[in-house]
């Protein structure tokens, strides 16, 4: 069961209401799960119940999803966002203030602080008006806009304050690049188009079209939903393009690594912006000392002479603008000999407006009546001062614990610079420690608005601080050496966990040692637990060298011993001699085929010669499956397996989708993939050939089946509505029919019986329905099933179709006399599994069925004399939840698939004591579904990644065919890498 939310804090004014609403619409939504509002918002389940949780606001995109998911009305959401924003902006939560201030608290500061100024801060923005035009002027006559100007100069406030309020009409697009920017663009676009990010981002990494594309479809939609809704916009640029601004574009080079997504970004920007039917404008907010690094980009360069413009320090008109604007604007006056010593402190010095507007901001908190005074402003701490007094304020406030907690937090949120200064780093909250005192100091960190949290990311208010705090910098220079190690140590640990913790990136050797210097305390629990993975792993790597070592110091000993002993020993000291070559090859080969299995997904070619290569050295089980496995992954090619190329495989050549359906004879596919299904020729599995659509509409599909006679596909829709279509021709499918279920949760399976008149449906609503599908044009429900606890996953028709099987939640199988299928009965309730059922299959004898268990297990049970029944065996290689299981035509052997990655084939023919025929491993993790193809052992699955792989179990059929898959021979270097001291002898010499 969910768990319930925490109370809301009645105390919380704006924030209390804002998720006091929130809650309330996802309860007249029927209280859906966070996960499921997951799927369909595109964020994340931390994310989601934070905005709900009442302790700060969420950023609108993320109010906005949440709205989306639970059917809300957008735009008056988006009001209800800008109020609560506003009230919250006007809380004076600054530590040390007096009764008098907190009474007082109800005011909007006129000045922003550290912070930027956003659009909602258009009104106070003064001092920039001759720059904001001209940036105006030059984004209307020009698409790209490159705005260089020292850290501190305004280059964020002027855009966002100043030039995008005078294009009304389009809500723009800002964001921050972040470490990896084609995925943080992806996400953004997504959003806004209402799909989801990963197509979006893998066609930003095929191409820079994919960008300009996506833009002209958001702009159509939102234009459609404005006729729709009878809205009229004003006249200008701004109602059909989109208005995309990159501030702190310079983390594309202080926190992204990988040099080829750097320039695919920036390609993917400038071609949105010049291409003749664009319709996006690109402003880019770049520290000027990053100038030459721009200068890198191939993308960027030619357009920069064009684009470029600067922002140099203000004018003392302009900084008395900035002074005394916003003060008059609410209607308060500014001491004259105030203004004097602020412009003098600020005139002529360059990045010096966030120490500026801090100062102003602590001075406004420490006001006389409605006047501004010096006396103030020195209470504050001055120019510069004023600064590290707030941050001095909130160290000293902090106990010893804290204080230190409060020193790991900021050095994490620096990025160190490289011929360059230090700029600050957004973080994930996830790669915080979680412990009370780093909450604490956030919250109060935040509370003194030196830093700012935006959803589930945190980052320093403005890089003035790393600059003006001294106690921080005194942190970064004891620790910068400390620092760099630590961050390497962040990054692969991020790395490690994206992967499923693979050992491959485990740090070894000097890195390790390196990394085990660091102090415990200054680590995050996911660094600890990866720094232990990886001394767990060199430890039994040094176990066994020393095993190793030993063995062949003994060996060695027994040869200088049988060296000495007389002439009829010499043929022993041979013989030891190849026993050590032989172990030393077998090492070698057994390392070598796991390699093979890690490389299959994105080297394909090389990953089958080396996977031959091993079988061919040492021959027996474990070289065989890595063998079987290497040749089944990179059966369907590179570029459908390659985590960076999912989406892109050829729609005509490559079945794609989450949920398969394959005819009786095994010659006929269908994969549903969202709301399509497409009809697949398998008579070669090596070579599928496309057939025909079948659209279902704007709803997604969920299960499908083929009756047995291959004439009818059967599917229910996200709708819980069942649809059939006649594809007795597979080339042009056609709807037959389509109905109501009258599911009151969502469906999880369809069976059809043997002679293609009944089908069988599952639900989450603990029921299973019964349906006459005699004449697909008009199916009736013929009987309502009830019995089980928890959620029905599971159905499965006998061979004869005499009876049917059923698996839940609530741990039992249910096995039902359907003879006649408007009165059907309860036989027998099998019982032993210790959780969910989610898989069933009978054998095609009718006399034993296969189940699968979130248990980690699979069962055989004898139901050949029903109502008794036997469990059988048990099936118990699985580390995580068995997803699907199915028997071969022939019933001899059945496959099991699983959350861990590892497809099983067992040997059934005695059902009490089943083996283990192959133990194969799809190296990118869950496979979700199983269906054999033909009676020769081949069989498909497919992934949580939506790829079809086929697997190949005829060891004699893999060695023939093996090079044959082969582009080009392994290269002598390669072989050494893989299979160092062994002569160079490549499995398949000659390029095919």
């Amino acid at each position: 069961m969910p768990r319930g939310e925490i109370p809301l804090d009645p105390e919380g004014g704006p924030l209390f209401e804002f998720a006091a609403r929130l809650r309330k619409l996802r309860e007249q939504a029927g209280r859906p799960t966070y996960r499921d509002l997951a799927q369909h918002a595109h964020y994340g389940i931390a994310a989601l119940s934070s905005a709900a949780a009442g302790r700060q606001l969420p950023s609108l995109a993320v109010t906005l999803a949440y709205v989306r998911a639970c059917g809300g009305d957008e735009r008056e959401w988006k009001v209800i966002w800008q109020r609560t924003a506003a009230a919250c902006t006007g809380l004076d939560t600054s530590a040390g203030t007096g009764d008098k201030d907190r009474q007082r608290s109800g005011t909007k500061p006129p000045y922003a602080g550290l912070a930027a100024f956003g659009q909602a801060d258009a009104g106070f923005f003064f001092g920039r008006e001759k720059l904001t035009g001209t940036l105006v002027e030059h984004m209307k006559e020009k698409r790209l806009l490159v705005l260089f100007g020292a850290s501190g100069s305004g280059k964020s406030s002027v855009l966002r304050a100043g030039v995008l309020p005078a294009f009304p009409g389009i809500a723009p697009l800002i964001f921050t690049p972040g470490p990896h920017p084609l995925e943080e663009c992806a996400t953004r676009l997504a959003a806004r188009a209402g799909t989801a990010p990963g197509p979006v981002q893998s066609a930003l990494m095929a191409g820079p079209h994919a960008f300009h594309r996506t833009v002209r479809q958001i702009l159509a939609q939102e234009g459609e939903q404005e006729q729709r809704g009878g809205q009229e916009q004003e006249t200008g640029f701004a109602t059909h393009d989109l208005l995309v601004v990159v501030d702190q574009f310079e983390e594309v080079f202080t926190l992204c690594r990988d040099a080829r997504e750097r320039e695919r970004f920036v390609a993917a920007l400038v071609h949105a912006a010049h291409a003749p039917d664009s319709r996006t404008r690109v402003a880019l907010a770049v520290r000027s000392d990053f100038y030459t690094h721009c200068t890198r980009l191939p993308a960027l360069v030619d357009a920069l002479p064009r684009a470029q413009h600067p922002i140099g320090p203000m004018t003392a008109e302009e900084l008395r603008a900035a002074i005394v604007q916003p003060a008059a604007r609410s209607r308060l006056t500014v001491e004259s000999a105030l203004l004097t010593a602020l412009t003098a402190d600020a005139h002529g010095r360059p990045g010096t407006l966030p120490l500026l507007s801090h100062a102003l901001l602590e001075t406004w908190k420490r006001r006389r009546g409605n006047a501004l005074t010096l006396a103030g402003y020195r209470a504050a701490g001055g120019f510069e001062g004023a600064l590290t007094q707030t941050a001095e304020e909130f160290h000293h406030a902090l106990n010893g614990n804290r204080q230190t907690a409060a020193r790991r937090l900021f050095l994490r949120l620096v990025a160190l610079g490289e011929g360059t200064e230090d700029t600050k780093r957004r973080v994930r909250r996830q790669e915080l420690d979680d412990g009370p005192d780093t909450e604490f100091v956030l919250e109060q960190a935040t509370r003194a608005r030196l830093l700012t949290v935006d959803g589930n990311h945190v980052e320093i208010a403005h890089e003035a601080l790393i600059r003006c705090w001294t106690r921080l910098g005194d942190w970064l220079e004891e620790d910068r050496g400390q620092e760099r190690l630590q961050r390497a140590l962040t990054e692969a640990t991020t790395l490690w966990e994206s992967l499923e913790h693979d050992s491959d990136i485990l740090y070894r050797g000097a890195r390790l040692a390196a990394a085990k210097d660091l102090p415990p305390q200054v680590l995050t629990a996911r660094e600890r637990a990866f720094l232990h993975a990886s001394q767990a792993a060199a430890q039994q790597a040094q176990q066994q060298d020393c095993r190793r070592l030993r063995r062949l110091r003994r060996l060695a000993a027994a040869l200088v011993v049988l060296l000495a002993c007389a002439m009829t020993a010499a043929g022993l000291a041979v013989q030891a001699q190849n026993t050590l070559t032989r172990q030393r090859n077998e090492t070698v080969a057994l390392r070598a085929a796991d390699e093979a299995v890690h490389l299959s997904p994105y080297k394909p070619s090389l990953a089958i010669q080396i996977a031959l290569a091993s079988y061919r050295q040492t021959a027996q089980k474990r070289t065989r499956d890595a063998l079987l496995s290497a040749l089944s992954v990179a059966s369907i090619g590179a570029r459908a397996t390659s985590p960076k190329l999912i989406g892109h495989a050829s729609a005509d050549h490559t079945p794609t989708g989450h949920t398969p359906a394959v005819t009786a004879d095994g010659r006929t596919l269908a994969m549903a993939n969202g709301s399509q299904i497409v009809l697949w020729d398998m008579k070669n599995p090596r070579k599928p050939r496309r057939l025909g659509t079948i659209a279902a509409g704007a709803a997604g599909l969920g299960p499908i089946q083929f009756t047995p006679d291959g004439t009818t596909l059967l599917g229910v829709d996200s709708d819980r509505t069942l649809r059939l279509w006649d594809v007795t021709d597979p080339n042009h499918p056609a709807p037959q029919s389509k109905r109501p279920t009258e599911h009151a949760d969502a469906v999880y399976s369809i069976a059809v019986n043997h002679n293609s008149r009944i089908a069988a449906t599952s639900s989450y609503d603990d029921t299973v329905r019964l349906w006459d599908i005699a004449d697909p044009r008009h199916p009736r429900m013929l009987d309502k099933l009830t019995g089980h606890a928890r959620n029905v996953k599971p159905v499965a028709f006998s061979p004869d179709g005499k009876t049917l099987a059923s698996g839940s939640d609530g741990h039992d199988i249910r096995i039902w006399d359907v003879t006649d299928p408007r009165h059907v009965t309860l036989i027998d309730i099998l019982e032993g599994h210790r959780d969910a059922v989610d898989a069933l299959a009978y054998s095609p004898d009718g006399r034993t069925l296969l189940s699968g268990s979130d248990d980690h297990t699979a069962k055989l049970w004898d139901i050949s004399d029903l109502p008794r029944h036997r469990e059988l065996g048990e099936l118990a290689r699985h580390a995580d939840i068995v997803t699907s299981v199915a028997f071969a035509s022939h019933g001899r052997t059945a496959a099991t698939v699983g959350i861990d990655g590892v497809v099983n084939v067992w040997d059934v023919t005695n059902p009490t004591h089943p083996a283990q025929l192959a133990h194969l491993t799809n190296p990118r993790g869950t496979v979700k579904e199983v269906r054999y193809l033909k009676a020769d052992g081949t069989f498909l699955t497919v992934t949580a990644h939506f790829s079809v792989q086929i697997w190949y179990t005829d060891l004699d059929r893999v060695l023939a065919d093996a090079c044959n898959r082969v582009r080009g021979t392994i290269s002598r270097t390669q072989w050494t890498r893989h299979f160092p001291r062994l002569d160079y002898t490549p499995p398949c010499p000659h390029d095919t």
